[in-house]
């Protein structure tokens, strides 16, 4: 699904140099890498705060405890997503309302968050699910509209671009209250190992979550505030600097690879493929509102899991993201919910597919891929 080899192969001696001088300096926690890349990444996004940590389950945990969200407090997330997302809201106590998605962008669908408010929502999580961002002028006018904090899960859209109704264009996580990302190897913008971070444009809020990452404390031994032990270490954030430069081209090589899925597959009648939002007719070539995390089909006739199977007997991998409702796993399983309210997640688990998207496909890999999905659905 992802080349991490070849995508080393063009920064090795970047990487290799940077290593070796953190493993001379011995600057493994909170070394001058970490600061250096925290700056990078403030300037790229144009948010005034990045607060790296561990992981992105992590950073999505920490964005809640910076609000002082409190158990019983409902916040509001998507259906289709990875289980994260919800976790954190549990795990602290806080009671998750899971809602349906839209059929053609697979993120959060606005009318079914407004219809989901109670007197106990504080809060939204809109997911930028594959790639492309959840519609924010719709979600930060409901939030306005009903005093609720935004908190974005940026982990697979990390550079893309909202462009708002009024024209106003802003980078996905710099958009909200906050919000969070993760920097595993398979992202957009991953490290070798794991990682995350927190983005804010609210000072209080970012001198209270870095607080909140380093056990509470702001000087060593001073508990201040009740925290946890999440850092992104020194290795990890050399790793990082070495790719954020290339972030818009590593986006611009997927966008290139799903134009020309998109071409293999025009006119198929049994596939879907993925829409773009901001008003792109297809991908264009100055399109920079979906950066293809995953490049996801849907196949409507009913053949997706034989796809699969006929896929990974060519020797071709691919991903079914997912395969199961969060509403529907036993973990967060609520009476309350009513299936009516999930139709277009309940069809969506049955229809997608994702093939591999990275920065290092080639027109023969596409080609050899494309001519396997519509041989098998067309048989």
């Amino acid at each position: 699904m992802v080349d991490l080899k070849g995508q080393y192969e063009g920064i090795k001696n970047q990487v290799n140099t940077s290593i070796l001088k953190v493993l001379e300096s011995s600057a493994f926690i909170n070394g001058p890498e970490v600061h250096e890349f925290q700056k990078e990444l403030e300037q790229y996004l144009g948010v005034k705060h990045v607060i790296p940590c561990a992981n992105g389950t992590d950073a999505l945990q920490i964005c809640m405890m910076g609000l002082g969200l409190q158990p019983g407090d409902e916040v509001i997330t998507a259906d289709f997503t990875f289980a994260a997302t919800v976790e954190v809201i549990a795990l602290l106590g806080l009671t998750p309302v899971l809602v349906d998605v839209e059929p053609d962008t697979f993120n959060i669908d606005v009318s079914a968050i407004e219809k989901a408010i109670t007197p106990k929502t504080k809060a939204i999580v809109p997911v930028h699910l594959f790639g492309q961002c959840a519609d924010m002028d719709g979600i930060m006018a409901l939030a306005e509209a009903h005093d609720l904090y935004v908190i974005e899960d940026n982990a697979q859209a990390i550079g893309a671009i909202h462009t708002f109704k009024e024209g106003r264009k802003q980078k996905s996580g710099a958009i909200g209250h906050v919000a969070s990302t993760s920097f595993f190897p398979s992202k957009n913008l991953g490290c070798y190992g794991d990682g995350g971070a927190i983005f804010t444009n609210d000072d209080e809020l970012a001198h209270t979550i870095r607080g909140i990452v380093n056990h509470g404390m702001y000087r060593r031994y001073h508990h201040d505030v009740v925290g946890v032990n999440s850092r992104l270490d020194s290795l990890q954030a050399t790793v990082l600097r070495a790719k954020l430069p290339k972030l818009d081209e590593y986006n611009s090589r997927r966008r290139e690879a799903a134009k020309k899925y998109n071409t293999a597959f025009s006119g198929q009648p049994h596939l879907v493929t993925p829409k773009t939002v901001n008003g792109c007719e297809g991908i264009c070539d100055t399109c920079d509102c979906h950066v293809f995390h995953q490049y996801t089909l849907r196949i409507l006739n009913g053949k997706r899991d034989s796809l699969v199977q006929h896929l990974q007997e060519n020797s071709v991998p691919c991903g079914v993201y997912y395969p199961i409702p969060l509403h529907k796993q036993k973990a967060y399983a609520d009476s309350r919910y009513d299936e009516a309210d999930f139709s277009v997640t309940n069809q969506l688990v049955n229809e997608v597919i994702s093939l591999p998207m990275h920065t290092e496909l080639d027109d023969e890999q596409i080609r050899f891929i494309s001519k396997l999905v519509i041989d098998h659905i067309n048989k």
